[in-house]
C-alpha cells in the first residue's frame, strides 16, 4: 500500500531513475531515504570493471540537474524486500512527476509489468507508455535513431573511474593542472574534508582531500562475521592426519610470534570505531552543498599516498563559495598547517580568522575550547588627534594629544605601531648597536612624521618583562606597552601608491596607515600572533604589505648590508678633549645643519650632525631655563620638544666649555629658538649677557622685555625697577621660619630620611590601642580578607612582633592567596618598609584615630645633594647618615614644603620636607656635616632666590670646599660640576674626573 505523502530535499541522484531525499529538520543530520521511481528503468552506470550502458550517464545528468537541491514532494508505492528498494512517485512543485518527465524525454523506459502491477495505478502506467511511445517516435533520448548514437554514448572511462587507481599519476596531473579551476562532479563524500569527484570532461575518478582543514573522521564499520578476528588458537588436525591417526583430534596449539601479532592486527582492523564528535554534522554539511554538484576544484598539492588536495568552490547563489572556509567558519573543521601550507599565503590567513572567530564563539568542535593565556589586553574606544613629537623607533613613536593640557607628561603618549616590529635601535648604555636597517626605518618615520597631524586608534595593551614580548611571569616586574594603529592626515604622493585600502576601510580612520607604509617598505616584518592574542584591526592590510615587500625585496627583505655608519658622540662624560678637538671644524661654517636627537632641559640638547659624523651635547649661549624641579621646568622641556625634537635645524657654534658642551645659537624653520623660550617666558638671558657676541643677541634682550611686561610664567610677580633679589629678601622676612623638634625613626639614603615629632600625644595614643585590640589572637576566616594596593592595614613587625599600621604597597599578582602569600607593606607611623605574609596582617579597624596619612614625615637636607643608593658613594653617604642621625632628636628649620611627590604611596613618596638639621645634643649641623664627609655637593640651582638662602649656601660652601681639597669621596678625582647644573652629561656615569 502507498504510504503518505512526504516533503523533503533531494540531496543526491545516483542513476538515471532514484533520488537521494532528505528530511528538512534542522537540528542536526536529517532522516534519509532513497526512492527508486516506479515502474521505469533507466540506463545502468558503469560498476567495477564494467562498462556504462548507453545514455546511462546522460539519463543520470538529465535526472540529476532537474532535481538536485530542490524540494519536492514523494510517497513510497511499493517495496520489494528482495534487494531492499523502494518504489515511489515524486513531484516536482507538488504537480509534476518526475517519472513522467525522465520518460517522455527519452531517458528511461517503462518497466515491464509484473508484480508490481497492483501497486501503482493502471492510469499511471497508461500515461508513462503513452510518454514512452511519444518518445520512441521522435527518437529522443535513449530512442535516438542515429546510426552509430548509441554507440558514442558509451563513456570511455579511464582505470580510476572503474576501481583501477593504480595507473593514475597524481603528481604528473598536478603539474600539468595546478591553480587551474577544473570542473567536477562530486560522486561521494566520505567526511566533511574528502571527496571522491569525477574530473571532466575525463572522468578521471579520484579521491580529494580539501586543502587546509581536517574535519572529524566518520570512524569504521565492523566488517561481516566470516571476516572477524582469528582465535587465540589453531588446531593440529592435519597433523594428526598426517600422522596415520584415525581422527584428527583438535587440539590447541600455541601461536607463533608472528600468528600473534597478524591476530592483533586483524582484530584491531575489524573493531568498530564510532564517529568522532560533530563527524556527521561536518559530513552532512559538505553533502548538502557538494554531493552530486558541479564544482570547481583548484589542486593544491598531492600526499604520499597518491590522493590530490584541493580547494572546492561550489556555486551558492551567485557568488563561489569555498568549502573549506564555510567548513572551519562552522566549527566543522581544523586548520591543518601540512596542506595549508601548500595554499596561497591569503587564503590560508582567511582559513586561520575563520578558525580563531569559530573558537571565540565556542561552535561545535571548540565547544570545550580553553584559549591559551595571553599577555595583551583589548583597548576599545580610544581614539585621539595629535602631533608626532618623538620617533623612538621604526616601530614606535610619541604623540602630543591635542585634547590634553599643554605641558603636561600626560600629553605625551608613548604609541608602538600594532601587529609589526622594526629592527631594534640597541642600547649604547649596554654596547648594544642598531640591528641592519635600524636607523633607515627610523629614519624613515622621522622625515615624514615629526610634527604632523595623525589620527590614533588605540587597539591593545601588552605586560612585558623587559624588551621582549614574552609574558610576565608572576611577580616580576613588568611594564605595560599600549600599541595602536596610527594613520597620517597628509602623506606624500609616494606614500598613499605604497598602501593598499584594508579590507575594513569602511572603518579606517583618515589618513594613510603608518604601520602598513613601514611594512610595506621593507623596514619592518608583520608579527605573527598567537592564537588569541589581539592584533592590529588592519592586520590583513600588513600582511599583504609585507608580501609586497618580500616580492620586491626592499629593506630587510633585499640581500644588500646596510652601510656601515659610525657617529663620534662627542656627548659623553670623558670627551672634553675631543669636543675641543672639533670646534673648529663646527665654527668653520656659520650655519650648519643638525637633528636634535634629544631635548635634556628647556635650554640644553643632544645634537647629530651627519655632515661632521658627530653627535655633540648644545647649550643656548646665555639664555637660561628653570632646573629640573623648578617651576615651569617641566613646561619649558614640553615646549622644546613639540618645537624643535627630531627637527632639522640650523646651528651657528660659538665655543665649547669645560665640561665639552658646545655653546651657540640654534635656529629651526629660520626662527631662533631662543628667543621663542624668551617671548613665551620659558628661559631668562644670563646675568652676564652680552648682546654683542651672541647672533640676533638684541632680538633675545627684546624678546625678554616682552615676557617681562606680560609677566609671563618665570616673570610671574616681577615689578620693573625691583631686584628679584630684594623682592624675594622682603618676601622671606615677611614669613616666620617654622622650626621643628623631631626624631629620626628611618633612614633612607640620599639625603632623605623619616621623623616623628617630638612630644606628639598622638604617637603613644595610637600605641595604646593597638595594644588593647590583641590583634595576634584575631584570625580572620580563610579567604575573607584578602587586601589590595593601597589599602590601610594593621601589620606585625617582623624585628619586635608589634602591631602597628601599615599600607599596602604591592600584593600577590597570580595565583590563590594563602597564609603564606607575602605583601610589600609600608609602616605609616614610621616610614620603613618589608614584605609581611598575610598571616601577620589583619583588617583595619577605623576605631585607631590618628592622621590618615601617618605620623611619619618625609624630611630632605636642603641645599645639599646626597647621592642616591644605586650611585658612587650612595651606600656610604647612607651609613654615614644613619650614624650621625639614627633614633636622635633634631631641630629642623624647614626651608620649603615640597608637595610634588603627590599622595603617599610608599617609601619615599608624599609630601616632603625640606629642612636645614642640627643635632638637639651637640648642636652639630647635619648638612654641613655631610657635606664636610665629602658625601654631597651644593646645589646651585637657584642659588641667589633670597638673602637667607644666599647666606646659607655661602656658609656651606666652605664646608664643601674642605672636602674637595683633601679629595674625600666623591671629589677623588676633582671637579663633579659642570657648568650646566639642571642636566648632568649624559651616558659614562661614575664619579667625577679632574679636567
Amino acid at each position: 500500500m502507498a504510504t503518505t505523502w512526504l516533503k523533503g530535499t533531494v540531496k543526491a541522484v545516483p542513476s538515471g531513475d532514484s533520488l537521494l531525499i532528505m528530511g528538512n529538520t534542522k537540528s542536526g543530520p536529517p532522516p534519509e531515504k532513497t526512492i527508486t521511481l516506479a515502474s521505469i528503468i533507466a540506463p545502468k552506470l558503469a560498476r567495477r570493471d564494467g562498462k556504462d550502458e548507453p545514455w546511462a550517464w546522460e539519463s543520470r545528468e538529465y535526472l540529476r540537474k532537474k532535481c538536485i537541491g530542490r524540494e519536492v514532494t514523494f510517497r513510497v508505492d511499493y517495496v520489494v524486500p528482495s534487494i531492499n528498494r523502494e518504489f515511489g512517485t515524486v513531484l516536482l512543485d507538488g504537480q509534476h512527476n518526475v517519472a513522467y518527465d525522465v520518460v517522455g524525454e527519452g531517458w528511461a523506459k517503462v518497466r515491464p509489468q509484473g508484480g508490481q502491477a497492483n501497486e501503482v495505478s493502471a492510469s499511471y502506467i497508461e500515461e508513462l507508455e503513452h510518454r514512452e511511445e511519444k518518445a520512441q517516435n521522435e527518437g529522443l533520448g535513449i530512442w535516438n535513431k542515429t546510426p552509430g548514437a548509441a554507440e558514442a554514448a558509451v563513456r570511455d572511462l579511464p582505470p580510476s573511474a572503474v576501481g583501477d587507481n593504480g595507473n593514475f599519476d597524481a603528481m604528473g596531473f598536478l603539474d600539468v593542472n595546478k591553480g587551474k579551476p577544473l570542473p567536477a562532479i562530486v560522486e561521494a563524500v566520505r567526511d566533511g574534508s574528502a571527496l571522491r569527484v569525477y574530473l571532466l570532461p575525463d572522468f578521471q575518478y579520484v579521491q580529494v582531500y580539501v586543502a587546509g582543514i581536517q574535519a572529524p573522521s566518520m570512524g569504521r564499520r565492523a566488517p561481516a562475521a566470516e571476516s572477524q578476528a582469528l582465535p587465540e588458537t589453531v588446531t593440529n588436525g592435519e597433523a594428526a592426519a598426517e600422522q596415520g591417526e584415525a581422527a584428527a583430534v583438535a587440539t590447541p596449539v600455541p601461536l607463533t610470534s608472528a600468528q600473534k601479532l597478524a591476530t592483533a592486527n586483524t582484530a584491531a582492523n575489524s573493531a568498530e570505531v564510532p564517529p568522532d564528535p560533530f563527524a556527521r554534522e561536518a559530513k552532512h554539511f559538505a553533502e548538502v552543498r557538494v554531493l552530486n554538484r558541479d564544482v570547481r576544484i583548484v589542486l593544491e598539492g598531492v600526499d604520499k599516498y597518491n590522493n590530490l588536495i584541493g580547494s572546492i568552490r561550489y556555486a551558492d547563489g551567485d557568488v563561489a563559495a569555498d568549502l573549506a572556509l564555510e567548513l572551519v567558519k562552522q566549527g566543522l573543521a581544523k586548520v591543518v598547517d601540512w596542506s595549508a601550507n601548500m595554499m596561497e599565503e591569503s587564503a590560508k590567513r582567511i582559513l586561520k580568522n575563520a578558525e580563531l572567530q569559530a573558537k571565540k564563539d565556542r561552535l561545535r568542535l571548540w565547544t570545550n575550547y580553553v584559549p591559551p593565556a595571553t599577555n595583551s589586553t583589548a583597548i576599545t574606544n580610544v581614539n585621539f588627534t595629535g602631533k608626532v613629537i618623538e620617533v623612538v623607533s621604526g616601530d614606535c613613536i610619541v604623540v602630543a594629544d591635542d585634547a590634553l593640557p599643554y605641558g603636561t607628561v600626560q600629553a605625551e603618549r608613548r604609541v608602538n605601531l600594532s601587529s609589526i616590529r622594526a629592527p631594534k635601535m640597541g642600547n649604547p648604555k649596554r654596547d648594544e648597536k642598531p640591528a641592519a636597517y635600524a636607523r633607515e626605518a627610523k629614519e624613515f618615520l622621522r622625515t615624514r612624521l615629526i610634527g604632523k597631524q595623525v589620527n590614533v586608534t588605540m587597539e591593545y595593551k601588552r605586560t612585558v618583562d623587559g624588551p621582549s614580548l614574552a609574558p610576565v611571569a608572576p611577580g616580576a616586574d613588568a611594564r605595560v606597552m599600549d600599541f595602536g594603529s596610527v594613520f597620517l592626515l597628509s602623506p606624500a604622493k609616494g606614500d598613499v601608491q605604497d598602501t593598499v585600502p584594508s579590507s575594513g576601510s569602511a572603518e579606517q580612520p583618515q589618513g594613510v596607515n603608518i604601520a602598513e607604509l613601514v611594512v610595506a617598505r621593507g623596514y619592518a616584518t608583520v608579527v605573527r600572533h598567537r592564537e588569541f592574542e589581539e592584533r592590529s584591526n588592519f592586520y590583513d592590510a600588513l600582511l599583504a604589505a609585507e608580501s609586497r615587500a618580500q616580492k620586491g625585496k626592499k629593506g630587510i627583505h633585499s640581500q644588500k648590508e646596510t652601510p656601515a655608519m659610525h657617529i663620534n658622540d662627542l656627548s659623553l662624560q670623558g670627551t672634553t678633549n675631543k669636543a675641543r678637538q672639533f670646534l673648529p671644524f663646527l665654527q668653520r661654517q656659520k650655519r650648519l645643519p643638525a637633528i636634535v636627537d634629544y631635548v635634556l632641559s628647556g635650554h640644553r640638547f643632544k645634537l647629530l650632525i651627519p655632515k661632521e659624523t658627530c653627535a655633540i651635547a648644545f647649550s643656548l649661549s646665555g639664555v637660561r631655563c628653570p632646573g629640573r624641579g623648578e617651576p615651569f621646568a617641566d613646561e619649558a622641556i614640553a615646549f622644546m620638544r613639540r618645537k624643535i625634537l627630531q627637527r632639522d635645524v640650523e646651528i651657528e657654534v660659538e665655543t665649547v666649555d669645560k665640561t665639552g658642551t658646545f655653546l651657540g645659537s640654534l635656529w629651526e624653520a629660520r626662527s631662533n629658538v631662543s628667543q621663542a623660550l624668551l617671548e613665551a617666558g620659558l628661559a631668562k638671558l644670563h646675568p652676564m649677557f652680552s648682546a654683542d657676541r651672541t647672533t640676533e643677541g638684541h632680538l633675545l634682550v627684546q624678546s625678554e622685555q616682552l615676557a617681562k611686561k606680560q609677566q609671563l610664567k618665570v616673570w610671574q610677580g616681577y615689578v620693573e625697577g625691583h631686584s628679584e633679589e630684594v623682592k624675594a629678601a622682603n618676601e622671606g622676612n615677611k614669613s616666620k621660619q617654622e622650626v621643628l623638634q623631631v626624631k629620626v625613626t628611618e633612614v633612607l639614603g640620599g639625603g632623605k630620611f623619616y621623623v616623628q615629632t617630638v612630644g606628639d600625644s598622638r604617637i603613644v595614643s595610637v600605641q595604646n590601642q593597638l595594644v588593647s585590640l590583641g590583634l595576634t589572637n584575631k584570625h580572620p576566616p580563610p579567604g575573607t580578607f584578602v587586601p589590595k594596593k593601597g589599602d590601610t592595614v594593621f601589620a606585625q613587625f617582623s624585628a619586635d612582633s608589634s602591631w602597628n599600621r601599615a599600607m599596602i604597597v604591592t600584593a600577590p599578582k597570580a595565583g590563590p592567596v594563602t597564609g603564606k602569600s607575602e605583601f610589600e607593606v609600608f609602616y605609616i607611623d614610621y616610614g620603613n618598609q618589608e614584605n609581611v605574609p598575610l598571616s601577620r596582617l589583619r583588617p583595619f579597624d577605623s576605631s585607631v584615630a590618628a592622621a590618615p596619612q601617618g605620623l611619619a614625615q618625609l624630611c630632605k637636607l636642603a641645599y645639599i645633594k646626597v647621592p642616591e643608593l644605586e650611585e658612587d658613594f650612595g651606600i656610604e653617604a647612607a651609613e654615614y647618615l644613619s650614624s650621625t642621625i639614627g633614633d636622635k632628636v633634631l631641630t629642623a628649620r624647614v626651608i620649603e614644603r615640597d608637595t610634588s611627590g603627590g599622595k603617599v604611596k610608599g617609601q619615599g613618596t608624599g609630601p616632603c620636607l625640606i629642612v636645614m638639621a642640627d643635632d638637639a645634643a651637640t648642636q652639630l649641623n647635619v648638612n654641613a656635616a655631610v657635606l664636610e664627609a665629602g658625601l654631597a655637593r651644593v646645589e646651585k640651582k637657584g642659588r641667589w632666590d633670597t638673602v637667607d638662602k644666599k647666606t646659607a649656601l655661602e656658609s656651606l660652601e666652605e664646608h664643601q670646599e674642605s672636602a674637595r681639597k683633601s679629595r674625600l669621596n666623591i671629589w677623588q678625582y676633582g671637579d663633579v660640576y659642570s657648568d650646566d647644573e639642571d642636566v648632568p652629561a649624559r651616558g659614562g656615569g661614575g664619579r667625577g674626573r679632574g679636567r
